[in-house]
């Protein structure tokens, strides 16, 4: 989830409980006020009466019925002791003449006069209909707090969005990155002190990344090449060892053999390590149109000769031309390292089909083994299933110039064969 959908969630949740809590209050205080003024309205009623009773004086006319009367009786001792001096309440009055119940505001104060009599004196007056003011109130103030709380949001969200600007563009920045590519530089102006120290961080843990990738790169080219002359040297000692053969036993022989084996191995290492670094150093400027469909039928052509004993049946299907601006040593270093891989991996006696067509390079090799880790098999020593002769570099030579002339090399497995699909830019 979204950083600001996350915010406008919780905002969202503590807005609707704060806005029902303020309408709750809202209400309770409209109602206490409007039976304040009603309240006092009856005690001045009910006072004029009141004084008039105890002066002996002739008490005003009112109707005895509805809902805007007063009535005055006597009560026991008893009753008066109980009851408290005086109580207001809410009440629903019948009227005959309405054949229906009207809402009335009713005080009830209890009081002796000189003689020691107790009476009640009970004065109503009309009031509002509560339940369809809370039921009012309830619509218009949903209505406008749902307003509100939209509005609020919409406001937030703008402001959320303009405000964090800064961070959205570091996050593309980041996510267009690649060590050892030439990135655009992060130029973002922002007065947010957060957001600069996070750009500062950025670009410092950039800088460190440059400067590893680079002693990599470094240490991996210098350790190759170094290592080439005392592989030779190690090479031309066993030949000059081989050739006189006539001290050696067939033992001793075949340990050289051996030797001679793994120092090919370590040969064949060397010199993909080492063009993986001059890739990545950028050391192969020269481009030219090449032909695809003609190098994949060299390397095709040579590799049946190498793997014949391994009795594999090889299909090109040519669907079209197809041509790429790059360099030479490159392009045959990816037809080659597929096409071997192919070779090397597939089932012996199995198939191997390669197809080109305009803008897409396939090669498909039989392969009863599952899939493989597509997460990982582009990555440098990665092997499914190791073979004698592999390197397990081939893969990320070609996962390398791929990403250096922006072609898309993927995985799949399909129908019980491994597929490696190229995609050429239009």
């Amino acid at each position: 989830m979204k950083l600001v959908y996350r915010i406008l969630l919780h905002l969202s949740w503590a807005l609707s409980l704060l806005l029902a809590a303020w309408a709750v209050l809202f209400y309770v205080t409209m109602i206490d006020e409007i039976n304040d003024e009603v309240d006092d309205s009856l005690e001045a009623r009910a006072e004029v009466i009141l004084t008039r009773v105890l002066a002996g004086r002739e008490l005003p006319v009112a109707a005895s019925e509805g809902n805007n009367a007063y009535f005055l009786n006597e009560v026991s001792d008893e009753y008066a002791a109980v009851q408290p001096r005086e109580r207001y309440s809410d009440e629903e009055i019948f009227i005959p003449e309405r054949d229906d119940e009207e809402p009335a505001r009713v005080l009830r104060k209890v009081f002796h006069d000189r003689d020691g009599k107790w009476y009640e004196l009970t004065v109503m007056t009309p009031t509002i209909e509560k339940d369809d003011l809370r039921e009012a109130i309830l619509y218009w103030i949903v209505c406008l707090y749902l307003f509100l709380l939209l509005l609020i949001l919409l406001i937030t969200v703008v402001v959320l969005y303009r405000t964090m600007r800064p961070l959205y563009a570091l996050l593309r920045w980041l996510d267009g990155y690649t060590v050892g590519a030439r990135n655009p530089p992060l130029a973002i102006d922002t007065s947010v002190t957060e957001f600069r120290r996070l750009n500062d961080a950025a670009r410092r843990y950039a800088e460190r990344a440059e400067s590893t990738f680079e002693r990599q790169k470094q240490f991996i080219g210098n350790a190759s090449h170094e290592m080439q002359t005392p592989l030779a040297v190690c090479r031309n000692r066993l030949e000059m060892l081989v050739d006189d053969a006539q001290t050696l036993t067939e033992e001793q022989l075949g340990e050289i053999a051996k030797v001679q084996r793994t120092l090919d191995y370590l040969v064949r290492l060397n010199r993909s390590l080492l063009l993986l670094s001059k890739i990545d150093n950028g050391q192969f400027p020269e481009a030219e149109e090449v032909d695809i469909n003609a190098l994949v039928r060299r390397t095709a052509e040579d590799m049946e000769e190498i793997y014949a004993y391994r009795g594999m049946r090889f299909t090109l299907t040519d669907e079209g031309p197809l041509t790429m601006r790059m360099n030479p040593s490159l392009a045959g270093s990816v037809v080659a390292n597929l096409v071997k891989n192919a070779f090397v991996h597939g089932d012996a006696g199995g198939e191997i089909a390669v197809t080109v067509a305009p803008r897409r390079l396939t090669v498909a090799n039989s392969g009863a083994g599952g899939p493989l880790d597509a997460g990982h098999i582009f990555d440098r020593f990665y092997q499914g299933a190791k073979k004698e002769g592999s390197t397990g570099l081939g893969l990320a030579v070609v996962d390398a110039v791929c990403r250096l002339y922006g072609l898309k090399v993927a995985y799949s497995y399909i129908n019980g064969r491994h597929c490696f699909t190229v995609e050429f830019p239009a």
